[in-house]
C-alpha cells in the first residue's frame, strides 16, 4: 500500500513542468524561478499550445508584439510567433521580459505582475495618477482582471515556494 504525504498531494495538482528551463532562465535574468512557475500555471496551466483570446501564446502567455521586440534583443534570427509554442523560447523571452520589468519597477513585484498582465504603460499611468505615493496594495489596482491575476500567481508562488523550495525541487 503507498502511503502519500500531504506534500506529495499537493505536488500532483501543483507540478513543476518545463523546470529545468525554469531554472535555467530563472538564474539567467536573476528572477524567482517559482514566480515563473506560478506564472505559467496562472497564464496557461503549462499549456505549450495556449492562446487566450488577445492573441497571446504559450506557456507565459506572450503577445507576439511584445514577443517580437524581445526576440531581437535576445539574438533570435527570423523570429516567428509560431516559436512562442516552443517552451524554451517562451520561457526564454516570458523570464527576460519578467526582468526587464523588474528594473522599471525597481523589483516590486506587485508593479511587475500588473505590468506583464495589463501592460507597462497602464501601471505607469496608474502611479503618475496615484498621489499617495504609489500603489503599494493589490487593491488599489483598477483593472479587476489585472487584481485578480496578481492574487492567483501570488498564491501559486508561495504554494510552489512551500512544496519545492526545501530541497524539494
Amino acid at each position: 500500500m503507498a502511503i502519500f504525504n500531504a506534500d506529495s498531494i499537493w505536488r500532483f495538482f501543483y507540478p513543476l513542468p518545463y523546470h529545468d528551463l525554469t531554472l535555467k532562465y530563472a538564474r539567467a535574468y536573476n528572477q524567482d524561478p517559482y514566480l515563473l512557475s506560478a506564472m505559467m500555471k496562472a497564464e496557461s496551466s503549462f499549456n505549450p499550445r495556449a492562446v487566450s483570446e488577445k492573441g497571446a501564446r504559450g506557456l507565459m502567455q506572450i503577445m507576439p508584439e511584445t514577443a517580437q521586440s524581445v526576440a531581437g534583443q535576445l539574438g533570435y534570427h527570423d523570429f516567428s510567433p509560431d516559436q512562442l509554442f516552443i517552451p524554451e523560447i517562451n520561457i526564454n523571452i516570458g523570464a527576460w521580459y519578467l526582468s526587464n520589468l523588474s528594473d522599471e519597477f525597481n523589483g516590486n513585484v506587485i508593479l511587475m505582475l500588473a505590468a506583464y498582465n495589463g501592460g507597462p504603460g497602464n501601471v505607469t499611468e496608474w502611479l503618475e495618477a496615484d498621489k499617495s505615493g504609489g500603489i503599494k496594495e493589490i487593491d488599489q489596482i483598477p483593472f479587476p482582471e489585472t487584481r485578480h491575476y496578481i492574487q492567483k500567481v501570488l498564491m501559486y508562488h508561495k504554494i510552489y515556494t512551500r512544496l519545492y523550495s526545501q530541497g524539494g525541487g
